[in-house]
């Protein structure tokens, strides 16, 4: 093992040109996870102990205020806390699918109302933390604590502790104090492959990448943002296409990240009740919960079949 100051290691060669021989469940050409963030009372507020307010991912474009409130950016975060998230939990539970949860912590303590009906709908939960900040802020103790915290919330709501984290903005020491807890099967802050694959530095800690760009986020992202709905469907669709196609050959994984605050919105929720139509006209795709795609490869893939 590298030493422990410059974990994680950096792999810039991954699976090379000798890709696993991956069969998802029903011989599907890729498997689906769809994340939806809850996020929303977890954010940066003076409320919340913080020395500023928010000024991430929302409609409302702001600087932060030192020591103040935001009143137009905690609004806009209700948005999600109060309509959206119906109504993402609609579109799925129409169809009878499932999702995966990105549980801030705090958020789901300040609004547990749809978040119970997700568990209920058979939505598993990927700790997304404690608060939804950057994790580098904290120190050492401080982070430990609150993936500890976050352990804790999501045994109470379901029995068992979680099988994923994804910090978001993960500090230098999360993946190492991730893996030490003994809880976690996989972790998700990685965005480096279309598979999943076992970290070099922690033996039985499995790595599931997450994405930046079929996501969502990209409506509160700057000058680069999506304007209407139909962008982020026409994204999606590609990417689907493209892996669809190579999945003939070597099956992929697409995960698509989702905020209430941000597709929640009437003029956006038509896209993902446009992407989920459109993947029901296709017969070999696995739509997935996260935690039984880490199942699936650590039973199906373990470590000693990763190539390097």
């Amino acid at each position: 093992m590298s030493n422990v100051r410059n974990l994680p290691t950096r792999d810039l060669i991954g699976y090379r040109n000798q890709l696993p021989h991956v069969t998802w469940p029903g011989q599907a050409r890729i498997a689906v996870n769809f994340c939806i963030n809850y996020e929303e009372g977890g954010e940066l507020c003076v409320l919340n102990g913080d020395d500023r307010s928010e000024v991430r991912l929302s409609d409302v474009a702001v600087d932060a205020r030192i020591g103040r409130r935001d009143l137009n950016i905690e609004s806009s975060y209700e948005y999600g806390a109060r309509v959206g998230y119906w109504r993402l939990l609609k579109a799925f539970s129409d169809r009878g699918l499932k999702a995966t949860v990105n549980l801030v912590g705090l958020a789901g303590e300040r609004n547990p109302h749809p978040l119970e009906a997700m568990i209920e709908a058979g939505f598993d939960l990927q700790s997304h933390g404690w608060r939804w900040i950057d994790h580098d802020t904290l120190t050492e103790d401080e982070e430990r604590e609150q993936i500890a915290k976050a352990v804790e919330q999501v045994r109470a709501l379901t029995g068992a502790p979680p099988l994923g984290y994804y910090a978001g903005l993960p500090s230098i020491n999360t993946r190492r104090l991730v893996a030490e807890t003994g809880n976690f099967l996989y972790d998700s802050d990685v965005y480096n492959d279309d598979l999943p694959y076992w970290s070099q530095d922690y033996p039985n800690l499995l790595l599931i990448p997450y994405s930046l760009d079929t996501n969502d986020s990209r409506f509160g992202r700057g000058e680069r943002c999506y304007q209407v709905g139909g962008e982020f469907f026409t994204y999606l669709k590609d990417t689907f296409d493209q892996l669809y196609a190579e999945g003939e050959v070597g099956p992929k994984m697409m995960t698509i990240g989702l905020h209430a605050r941000l597709l929640g919105r009437p003029g956006r929720i038509g896209a993902l009740h446009q992407f989920l139509d459109y993947l029901g006209e296709h017969d070999r795709v696995w739509l997935c919960r996260r935690g039984d795609l880490a199942r699936y490869w650590a039973e199906h893939y373990p470590r000693e079949m990763q190539v390097k």
